[in-house]
């Protein structure tokens, strides 16, 4: 039976979105910016005491930017005594789906959605099937644990509503999973970059050769590695296989998607409003976010990114930080959409300052995994007086950690201790990889 959303017209729908002239673009999300407004409003109570009105049209989509900005913060800190998101629309027994945030930067706070909040999921989720030509003939392993994450949940659903063969691994083990994909000959692998590195080196202690299986395309979210060009070098040489990055989160939605030429990632413009915070010196931003054009845009400048979703009206989010910091390009042919060159670049709160430069824990790891003989590493972030010092260890099988050294200092410009431990002594990792110990505020 052909599914209704792997049909051409649709497929042909999304290309045109693509494809608006920005005047058209910003019509479109107009028009669907007042509507969400008119189904939150007055119902939401968390928008309708933050925008202080109990309905609301805007004229413009600039005038979007003088609404105030939303933080995870505000939603974790107001949520009621069960943990739910405090920007709910409709009374929790209007919800079907329940789903709660990892918890890595902060408590847990659980996020809900309607049927038709979920459809939408679904709908958003077929850009990233697009980049990865997912096909009904494709067989999809899914290579998590499944618990209350909505990124496991929302792939698996996604691609059954593709028609794909989908299959869960739930607790097995990495070999396990190994054995299944050659058994089922899997075409396409779900995972984290960290876990596809891991699954290859799980291969390579018991001689299997991922080359030699089915896979073609690994879909990969929850950290950056999948825009990070020696990071996703390493897995395709190992697979045999294209990477295919996106992004999403929790509270937001899976808001990007694979860009085609493999520069970064595409913020789908069709379901979400992006604007820009430019991070005007070492410690700070300037606070306010804005709808940039080609000419407005320093090529130079980091930014970052705030979202307001179009489509999710049982949990909304308008003008939120989501912390992520990008590069934002435009191009005048093909798909329009904003791009994020490198995909999302790092966090504002993993930013460090040594001797005078911002650095990220993406930039050091574009470095360590240029070394095929660092199977993991970890680093840390310390304080020394009023300064960020960082250290590094590294599973190094040359036991050689100077010439690592030597390539940070030569690329980032200063000097940064780096360790050699022993082999499989370092944490591997199933979701997102914690390979950045910040340990700045417990000093």
């Amino acid at each position: 039976m052909k599914n209704a959303r792997y049909d051409r017209t649709t497929f042909e729908q999304r290309r045109s979105l693509e494809a608006m002239e920005p005047h058209a673009l910003r019509e479109h999300q107009l028009a669907r910016l007042n509507g969400l407004l008119t189904s939150i409003l007055p119902d939401n109570s968390f928008y309708r005491e933050k925008l202080g009105l109990d309905e609301m049209s805007l004229k413009t989509l600039d005038a979007l930017s003088d609404l105030p900005l939303t933080t995870k913060q505000e939603l974790v800190d107001s949520s009621d005594d069960a943990g739910f998101a405090a920007n709910l629309t409709f009374p929790p027994e209007q919800y079907s789906r329940f789903h709660r945030t990892s918890g890595t930067r902060g408590r847990p706070m659980i996020v809900l959605d309607t049927n038709e909040d979920w459809d939408w999921w679904m709908e958003v989720w077929q850009y990233v099937l697009d980049s990865a030509n997912l096909t009904p003939e494709d067989r999809v392993l899914m290579a998590f644990s499944f618990g209350p994450f909505i990124g496991f949940w929302s792939a698996f659903d996604a691609a059954v509503e593709r028609g794909s063969m989908v299959v869960p691994t739930g607790a097995m083990s990495s070999l396990a999973r190994l054995e299944l994909i050659r058994t089922i000959q899997a075409t396409v692998v779900c995972c984290t970059p960290s876990y596809a590195l891991h699954l290859a080196e799980v291969a390579s202690q018991h001689d299997i050769s991922l080359a030699d299986s089915q896979v073609t395309r690994l879909i990969v979210a929850g950290e950056p590695g999948g825009s990070i060009p020696a990071v996703r070098e390493r897995i395709e040489s190992t697979w045999q296989a294209q990477v295919i990055d996106h992004s999403g989160a929790s509270e937001v939605g899976p808001w990007g998607y694979a860009d085609l030429d493999r520069a970064g990632i595409h913020v789908n413009e069709a379901e979400f409003i992006p604007e820009f915070i430019p991070i005007k010196s070492e410690t700070t931003s300037d606070q306010t976010s804005t709808f940039l054009s080609t000419e407005q845009l320093d090529p130079s400048q980091l930014y970052e990114l705030v979202l307001t979703c179009l489509g999710r009206i049982g949990s909304p989010v308008i003008r939120y930080r989501t912390g992520d910091l990008v590069r934002p390009q435009w191009r005048t042919s093909g798909n329009r959409f904003v791009l994020l060159d490198g995909g999302v670049l790092g966090r504002t709160d993993d930013m460090m300052i040594i001797r005078g430069v911002n650095v990220f824990p993406t930039s050091v790891e574009e470095i360590l995994r240029g070394f095929p003989e660092v199977q993991e590493y970890r680093m840390i972030a310390f304080r020394e007086g009023a300064m960020d010092q960082l250290k590094i260890e590294v599973e190094d099988a040359l036991e050689q950690p100077n010439r690592i050294e030597q390539a940070l200092q030569v690329q980032l410009g200063f000097r940064v201790e780096v360790s050699n431990v022993a082999a499989n002594s370092l944490p591997r990792f199933e979701a997102k990889g914690k390979r950045f110990v910040d340990q700045r505020n417990t000093e």
